[in-house]
């Protein structure tokens, strides 16, 4: 099949905004058969029971993590992230010695050449690579938490799992590929082709990827691409869909045709992937046709903890630095971190970074554990860790002045300490965008918490239902609500006594008690209010989930002393002064969430924006030069147009 330069009718044409979120509706994972803390919290029910006790691993698994990470230090040790950082590559040498210890592995079981570890001490590990270099960490968590291993082992059959995953286990370095250059959060719109052939054993590959992290250097590629409709050779009738497959990346008709540049993680490997009539044998499609997306968003569901490991890692640094830094700089007499400007800093960073070591640590023991839904804690510990890892790094820089500014070679070469607070912010501002932006993230987290609601409302929520269709749903809405609403009214979080186990930080769980019964009453009165037109209040469904995402932190927070206090009782008390110093932040974030949820500009910003983009206030751009005019178009057609090859596996 020949490339075009327009997109296929098969892939995108006639999808409106209905069709689109009819896609995405029906890759999401529907049922809940097991319980769910962060779910709990959206409907009004705050079951400590839930994540208290803290779930640990087994003695056994802890001494091989532990082990391996003791090996991994010392192979860190011996890696300069300043010259990744000054030379945008990661030297073939640090790569064979990761791959030398099974750093590539980390995930995969130990029955197909993995290290079998469990997503804690992977993130753990993520956390301690990081801090050398985060464009490691991007290279380390791209191939194992997204590209081929977690696909493969969550749904991959025999054959294919004792194929690629030792491979992958080896060393070999895998990228995941969906995002396409007019396709991001909306995949229903996507372009790349997968047709079959007549006798079914092979599939041709054409169209084109963008951001394929690891795509430059990767031996083999996780792709999505829509299967068109087609018949099989017993002559039935396939409605193809999205669907998965793993593409050995030296497949002839494959071309990366760009090394992408970006503001920070400057060693990353990440390219533009074209396919020219790239044959792929049936045998390595994944699943079935049509369960692509579902294989996507399953993948990541857990495969968003390698981001708020890496969050925690950033703030772990961060407060080093501003605890070093501000004893060392003298200022009026004082060190600068004795004056209380710096000082509300240097307390933020703290409790801050403590809630992000809680949040993940609690997020991945749950999904190890297996006996609860994550689905929404992963979520929530990617949106939550990504901003407050950026605030962290933005108020480092702040702590560190004109230093923070300042680059760490430009630092190192007229004499001081090469301290790279600057590339901190650069390498950190993109976990708020990659695997679901923050918005993305709001709305993602909302479908889910908002769940219960749809379901009861029925035919209430859906825009184009008729009266009698609404009327009947309202009949069945009334019988849900009329349970559900009166247990809203009274909690434990009223009673003075509760949680008392927890001692001086149960006046916080009861907050998060109460709060989460208001949050739900809250949801309610949304629901009533707007009903099928809800799913456009993304300003008021934001903060639903910001709020959430904050009673969950506290939550953590509370339970990581609990359990420190029997693993490592010296610590236990300075932790519970950093768990009551982030919940007290904590809950004045809620309170003006809160107090937004009904006076806030919405309406007004609305409006604004509307005006800006039908050009109302295009006089307000007069008086400067636009350098970027005649570079291009905004988003690039896809062609046939030969380009050369950039990709270079290391070692080569």
């Amino acid at each position: 099949m020949a490339v075009t330069g327009h997109r296929s009718p098969e892939a995108s044409g006639g999808i409106d905004e209905k069709a689109a979120r009819q896609v995405a509706e029906d890759a999401r994972e529907q049922g809940w058969e097991r319980p769910s803390f962060a779910k709990g919290l959206y409907m009004g029910t705050f079951d400590w029971s839930l994540i208290h006790p803290h779930p640990q691993a087994p003695s056994a698994d802890a001494a091989d993590g532990a082990a391996f990470i003791a090996r991994l230090r010392t192979v860190l040790e011996g890696i300069d992230g300043r010259v990744i950082e000054r030379e945008a590559r990661i030297p073939d040498a640090d790569i064979r010695a990761l791959a030398g210890i099974g750093a590539f592995g980390m995930k995969i079981p130990k029955a197909y050449g993995g290290l079998g570890l469990s997503l804690a001490d992977y993130g753990r590990a993520l956390m301690l690579v990081g801090s050398v270099s985060p464009a490691i960490g991007a290279l380390l968590s791209a191939h194992q938490s997204i590209g081929v291993p977690e696909p493969v082992k969550m749904f991959g059959t025999e054959e294919q799992k004792r194929e690629f995953l030792p491979r992958c286990a080896a060393g070999a370095i895998t990228a995941f590929l969906l995002t396409e250059n007019d396709v991001g959060s909306d995949p229903a719109r996507l372009g790349t082709l997968a047709v079959p052939s007549a006798d079914g054993t092979s599939y041709t590959l054409n169209g084109a990827k963008l951001w394929t992290t690891n795509g430059v250097v990767a031996e083999l590629l996780v792709v999505m691409a829509t299967v068109p409709p087609h018949v099989l050779p017993d002559g039935t009738a396939a409605r193809g869909g999205i669907s998965a497959f793993v593409v050995e990346a030296d497949s002839p008709g494959l071309v990366v045709e760009n090394r992408n540049a970006f503001m920070g993680l400057r060693g990353i490997e990440n390219g533009v992937t074209r396919f020219h009539d790239v044959v792929v044998p049936a045998a390595n499609r994944l699943g079935r046709e049509g369960s692509g997306l579902k294989i996507a968003l399953s993948t990541l569901n857990t495969g968003r903890l390698s981001i708020p490991a890496l969050c925690a890692g950033a703030g772990k640094w961060s407060l080093k630095i501003a605890r070093e830094w501000s004893n060392a700089r003298i200022q009026w007499g004082r060190p600068v971190g004795e004056h209380e400007a710096v000082g509300k800093k240097i307390a933020y960073i703290a409790a801050s970074t403590f809630a992000l070591e809680a949040v993940f640590e609690l997020s991945a023991a749950l999904a190890d554990a297996g006996m609860k839904d994550v689905r929404i804690e992963a979520a929530l510990a990617k949106l939550f860790s990504s901003e407050i890892a950026w605030k962290i790094a933005d108020e480092l820089v702040q702590v560190r002045g004109g230093r923070g500014y300042e680059s760490a070679a430009s630092l190192a070469a007229r004499g001081e300490r090469a301290v790279p607070v600057e590339q901190l912010l650069r390498d950190m501002r993109i976990n708020r965008i990659f695997e679901g932006s923050t918005e993305i993230m709001h709305l993602i987290i909302a479908r889910e918490a908002v769940d219960a609601h749809l379901k009861a409302a029925g035919d209430l929520a859906v825009a184009d239902a008729d009266l009698k269709h609404k009327a009947k749903a309202a009949a069945g809405a009334s019988g849900f609500y009329a349970r559900w609403l009166p247990r809203l009214a009274a909690g434990p979080g009223m009673l003075p006594n509760s949680y008392a186990s927890t001692g001086p930080l149960a006046k916080h769980l009861r907050y998060v008690e109460r709060a989460s019964r208001r949050l739900a009453r809250h949801t309610f009165a949304g629901m009533a209010r707007w009903q099928a037109g809800m799913e456009s209040k993304q300003a008021f469904l934001g903060r639903v989930v910001d709020i959430g995402a904050e009673l969950f932190a506290m939550s953590a927070c509370v339970s990581r002393v609990q359990l420190l206090r029997g693993t490592e009782p010296g610590h236990a008390d300075a932790a519970q002064e950093l768990a009551d110093a982030f919940c007290r932040q904590s809950r004045l974030r809620c309170e003006e969430l809160f107090n937004a949820l009904w006076d806030n500009t919405d309406a007004a910003d609305k409006k604004l924006s509307r005006g800006v983009l039908t050009g109302d206030y295009a006089w307000l751009e007069d008086g400067v030069i636009d350098v970027s005019e005649g570079t291009g178009p905004w988003i690039a057609e896809w062609s046939s147009t030969a380009h050369e090859d950039k990709r270079r596996p290391y070692g080569s």
